[in-house]
């Protein structure tokens, strides 16, 4: 990992900071989509990269409300930055079940990958070889489907593929952002 970045912690000072911190970049102690898109500068987004931004705000949002609130952001930022990485591999299989049917299908994982290429912009697949490859991998029933448990077990036996998922879908760039407030001045 090399040298330790600041984690959120659980301390009351850095609690206040964060809180803080959120509520100057959104008085209303509530996020809007706009305001997300706004606070990660990422506005100007094609349709495939809007669509992935939407899935992460709606997947932080764990109310369904419409808004992310200060205690989903810290539950976010925990996640994320700490969180088992089970934890990590529930949230993205939540990330790509689109249609919220407990399986994640081809069409699914292609939309998400190459909505995450749109804003991440490196890789070294298509989108379509990279949802081939996993599906080749990890579904192991072979029914173009997979569910939570084929997902979980399937990236944790192998090792280049953890570390293709988590690389592609490192979402701590984007909590950066949001920790540091790369806020164009006003």
């Amino acid at each position: 990992m090399g040298a330790k970045e600041s984690l959120p912690g659980d301390g009351p000072a850095e609690m206040h900071h964060y809180y803080s911190k959120f509520m100057r970049e959104c008085p209303s102690g509530q996020l809007s989509l706009h305001e997300f898109k706004k606070l990660l500068g990422l506005q100007e987004l094609d349709p495939q990269g809007d669509l992935y931004i939407k899935r992460v705000f709606d997947v932080f949002d764990l109310n369904q409300d419409g808004f992310i609130d200060f205690l989903e952001f810290i539950a976010a930022i925990n996640l994320v930055i700490r969180g088992k990485i089970d934890q990590k591999l529930k949230w993205y299989f939540k990330l790509y079940d689109a249609d919220g049917n407990g399986c994640i299908d081809k069409k699914e994982l292609l939309s998400i990958f190459a909505a995450i290429q749109a804003i991440n912009g490196q890789t070294n697949m298509s989108a379509e070889e990279f949802t081939n490859m996993i599906f080749q991998k990890i579904d192991v029933n072979n029914d173009g489907e997979l569910t939570l448990e084929e997902f979980i077990t399937g990236v944790e036996r192998d090792e280049d593929l953890m570390e293709l998922i988590t690389k592609s879908f490192d979402l701590s760039n984007v909590l950066k952002v949001i920790q540091n407030g790369r806020r164009h001045s006003i």
